[in-house]
């Protein structure tokens, strides 16, 4: 990948410039994503630091444009900045990020690479800390009073997530349901169970950025693209955490969103 090229965008009749960004957060995701295309070429935003890889390929009968980028940080601070700086520079039709999550479903239904598509995320982090008597959610002294905010998948991208899910072809386990976003790894069931579970007892899945990529997208000016969070589970966020299964992860996440990019969306 030593070609190099300026921005050259061409908008269609709608204002998108290209079909898709995907972001991802660690190298290790980022990786996978660069074995899902052939001939990547590096791309200069003006004045903009942060590397950009383009790439071309067919869907649905003619040529469709992703960029890529990888985060300079993990976390939602530095998510929602790539997110809002791929809109802006680039303009495209779906906004995704794919890589590697904590499975906290149902244990016996929830297996390694596994792929997680949440259809609300919320920011279990946002809350206030007080005596551990003013709250039902403690850890030793220390009380917890949870305030989450949470944002949806928008339908459209919704539905092409369920058509996958019945599809004959795909070869992905797909769960769809709610996913928590926090500011911190987590390696404890406890603070699964007190302060996630405790709340929404149907979240399936637990990482540090998503939440962003669903606010950027909601909230940027229009055109607005359609946002994706598809990441697959690599370890159950408890005392057995480890990175041994985040390469597969990563490998069934950005496979599965190639899928959709070859299928469903273009």
């Amino acid at each position: 990948m030593t070609e190099q090229t300026s921005l050259q965008l061409h908008m269609d009749q709608d204002g998108y410039g290209i079909t898709a960004a995907i972001i991802t957060a660690v190298p290790v995701e980022a990786d996978s994503v660069s074995r899902l295309f052939d001939g990547w070429v590096t791309v200069k935003v003006p004045g903009d630091p942060q590397v950009y890889r383009q790439a071309a390929y067919e869907a649905g009968g003619k040529e469709q444009i992703v960029i890529t980028a990888q985060q300079p940080y993990m976390g939602m601070a530095s998510a929602s900045m790539l997110a809002a700086k791929m809109i802006y520079s680039f303009r495209p039709r779906y906004l995704i990020m794919c890589g590697i999550a904590a499975g906290i479903g149902e244990e016996s239904a929830q297996l390694y690479g596994d792929v997680l598509v949440p259809d609300m995320i919320w920011d279990y982090s946002t809350g206030k800390f007080v005596g551990k008597d003013e709250s039902e959610i403690a850890f030793g002294s220390i009380g917890f009073q949870p305030r989450p905010v949470s944002v949806r998948i928008d339908p459209k991208m919704l539905a092409s997530v369920m058509a996958t899910v019945g599809s004959a072809d795909n070869e992905f386990h797909v769960h769809v349901g709610p996913m928590a976003c926090g500011t911190s790894v987590v390696a404890n069931r406890e603070i699964v169970d007190k302060r996630i579970h405790a709340l929404f007892p149907h979240t399936v899945g637990l990482d540090m950025e998503s939440y962003s990529i669903y606010y950027a997208a909601e909230h940027c000016a229009g055109p607005r693209p359609l946002a994706l969070v598809a990441k697959s589970i690599c370890d159950f966020a408890d005392s057995t955490k480890s990175d041994q299964y985040q390469k597969f992860a990563a490998y069934t996440s950005s496979g599965y969103v190639k899928y959709l990019l070859d299928h469903y969306l273009f």
